[in-house]
């Protein structure tokens, strides 16, 4: 988050770190200063105007109040208030104009809603979403550093003939994938994919859009992947579509059928673009009303850090991405 509001070089005359006791006193860079970082209290937000969490969502609920008691918004990345109503669930490529509608909180939506709404909303504009089925990819990333540095430790110790003993997952992720380790539901689905749907609803304003997720563990460091088809309520050659995928903000398409080459993590990997390719017809569904892709994003800048940071821009004012479904 520090990173991106550096880079987009947002409008704020201070910006704190805030975090638990045990990192008070630490140093984060900042542009050309550092920071230092405080313990959070309820003291902390007296002087803030935004306030972006990402400290899970029993710290988001304890200080909601706090927060927006002290005259600050609400930024938050957990789950904690998605689908609370009154609370926006904001992409802003799509939904902008919910922001208004804030009572000192906005929601942050889940990183692989974000993924696949940015480049769907375009074509639901269009020809109308009727139903959409999503198989994810999502990198160890996903679960954090624990998760990243075990991925490269146990890559080494099977490399090495050593055992490979899983901690931050419940299951070796090395040379192998597993369904996202999210509990399950006792409908089947997981809180993942479950997040997908009702989210996905929400965003785009149609609470009865049909959507089902599978949501897998694959052992990538970085960027998640997302295999996608759709049906609409009017015919959707995949030549508009990509006409109207390469018009869209936030999407880049890569498709290249003859070089068999199409978006990867390694392309979505530090990029705020969702690259989008693998473009063609779903032949299941008649009248041309189906389209596949494949779809690859940042889940650390996209999926969470530069949505949220675009969504203080709104909230400060504009900022350079202004669009809405108005």
């Amino acid at each position: 988050m520090l990173n991106v509001l550096e880079q987009r070089k947002f409008p704020a005359s201070r910006v704190k770190a805030l975090a638990s006791a045990r990192s008070a006193g630490k140093t984060l860079s900042f542009g050309n200063t550092d920071i230092v970082v405080e313990e959070m209290t309820n003291d902390s937000f007296n002087d803030v105007d935004i306030a972006l969490f990402s400290a899970g969502g029993s710290i988001s609920e304890a200080y909601r109040d706090i927060v927006v008691g002290a005259g600050a918004v609400m930024i938050d990345n957990s789950s904690a208030f998605r689908q609370d109503e009154g609370v926006p669930l904001v992409v802003p490529e799509v939904n902008a104009h919910t922001i208004q509608q804030h009572s000192g909180v906005i929601a942050n939506p889940n990183c692989s809603t974000i993924i696949m709404n940015v480049p769907m909303w375009p074509l639901h504009r269009a020809k109308g979403l009727k139903r959409v089925l999503v198989s994810t990819y999502q990198a160890a990333s996903g679960a954090g550093r624990p998760a990243m540095e075990e991925l490269e430790a146990t890559t080494r110790a099977w490399a090495e003939g050593r055992p490979v003993e899983p901690k931050a997952f419940p299951y070796p992720l090395v040379f192998n994938l597993f369904s996202h380790n999210a509990p399950i539901g006792p409908d089947g689905y997981n809180q993942e994919e479950a997040k997908m749907t009702q989210e996905t609803r929400k965003i785009f304003g149609v609470p009865g859009l049909a959507v089902a997720a599978t949501c897998v563990r694959v052992p990538v460091l970085r960027a998640h992947c997302e295999a996608i088809s759709a049906e609409f309520e009017e015919p959707l050659p995949p030549a508009e579509a990509r006409r109207l995928l390469e018009a869209a903000p936030g999407v880049r398409v890569l498709d290249d059928p003859a070089a068999n080459r199409s978006p990867q993590p390694v392309d979505a990997s530090g990029v705020d673009d969702i690259f989008v390719g693998r473009l063609r017809e779903d032949t299941s569904l008649p009248g041309g009303r189906g389209l596949m892709l494949f779809v690859a994003g940042d889940q650390l800048l996209k999926g969470a850090a530069l949505n949220a940071v675009q969504i203080a821009e709104l909230v400060a004012g504009g900022g350079p991405l202004v669009q809405s479904a108005e």
